[in-house]
């Protein structure tokens, strides 16, 4: 059962075309790894499902309904929640207001506080900076309050947007932890975008290779992993 799918999805900017007639699903509970080269339109992907941008054509289902034609509060209230590439945390703003406009759609008190105490569980750092203003945290502390702002909006399906990228070796499996640990103890299904080929397999039940805006290959992770095309061409064996 998936939670989301898109069919034969198409992205444009101006006349280029980003992602051509891309048809994939994520399935409820589990991680699906979208990999590529640079411009292979795995992040385009990720914002034709969120909304930032709408797709030339195809379609786009969340839970069985078709969300291609909604804004992205609108997705975002549906259960969809977006880190992305480059973190893209409020600098001169605390911890706690950047975790805070995670938030803005919730209006329950209670269930802002669960939540908070929930990534604080997650991410014990957040917690111990949380008056810190939000720039000065190191890369990896920011990636984590990128996850954890996204996780604030209670979503059903977090797309994650190269999460390792310009981390150091020991953030980048902290954060691969946290992503399996999120994934398995909360139910969240995720959506991983990652340059990081290997890692991004190792943590999937499912994956797709994107190539060139198109789908090239599809499978559990990993059965990518093993494979000797995505060995040759993205893990350099």
């Amino acid at each position: 059962m998936s939670i989301l799918e898109l069919s034969n999805v198409s992205v444009s900017y101006g006349p280029v075309v980003a992602v051509h007639d891309v048809s994939l699903s994520v399935p409820k509970g589990k991680i699906l790894a979208i990999i590529g080269a640079n411009g292979a339109g795995k992040s385009s992907t990720l914002k034709a499902i969120i909304g930032l941008i709408k797709p030339r054509s195809g379609e786009i289902r969340f839970e069985g309904e078709r969300i291609d034609g909604l804004s992205a509060p609108d997705i975002v209230a549906r259960g969809i929640a977006l880190s992305p590439e480059g973190r893209r945390v409020f600098p001169r703003m605390s911890v706690m207001e950047n975790l805070t406009l995670g938030g803005y759609l919730q209006r329950d008190k209670g269930v802002v506080s669960r939540t908070l105490e929930l990534i604080f569980h997650h991410f014990p750092r957040l917690k111990e900076r949380r008056s810190q203003a939000a720039g000065s945290l190191s890369g990896g502390e920011q990636q984590m309050l990128a996850i954890g702002r996204a996780l604030m909006a209670q979503p059903r399906l977090l797309l994650l947007d190269e999460p390792s990228l310009g981390l150091a070796p020991i953030m980048v499996q902290e954060v691969a932890r946290v992503i399996v640990d999120i994934n398995k103890s909360e139910g969240i299904s995720v959506a991983l975008v990652e340059q990081n080929a290997k890692l991004a397999l190792k943590l999937s039940h499912e994956a797709v290779v994107l190539e060139s805006g198109e789908v090239a290959l599809g499978g559990t992770g990993e059965e990518l992993l093993t494979s000797e095309y995505v060995q040759k061409a993205y893990l350099g064996v």
